[in-house]
């Protein structure tokens, strides 16, 4: 088991940043593939970054070039530049344990933060 929790969201302006933050407790995440999703209101949840124990590391091509995922022992970070109103949505930290594959599906993820909203005014 382990429990993760989101923090570091907020409202910021067209161009800003936001640092997102996702604490893992119950077990270490080391040997675990990790991910971001967002999802906007009436839309479905969808993949935004994703980050393997092994070094392994994509992005939706939404988020390339603008944000950047990383991770240490126990947290896991997602810095976000040049935010857009359409980045607008709540974020979700997500874990598969004991793999090192990258996976860009939700259905794949069995564990899940409470998600922390990020708004982008224009």
């Amino acid at each position: 088991q382990v429990q993760l929790v989101e923090s570091g969201g907020g409202w910021v302006q067209t161009g800003g940043s936001l640092r997102l933050s996702c604490a893992a407790s119950g077990r270490t995440i080391r040997g675990h593939t990790m991910a971001w999703f967002r999802q906007a209101p009436g839309k479905e949840r969808e993949f935004v970054a994703v980050i393997t124990w092994t070094g392994g590391i994509n992005y939706a091509d939404s988020a390339k070039g603008r944000f950047t995922m990383s991770r240490d022992m126990n947290t896991v970070y997602l810095e976000m530049s040049s935010l857009k109103p359409e980045d607008t949505a709540v974020y979700y930290c997500a874990a598969r344990l004991f793999d090192t594959v990258l996976y860009y599906s939700p259905t794949r993820y069995f564990y899940w933060g409470q998600g922390t909203q990020v708004t982008v005014s224009s």
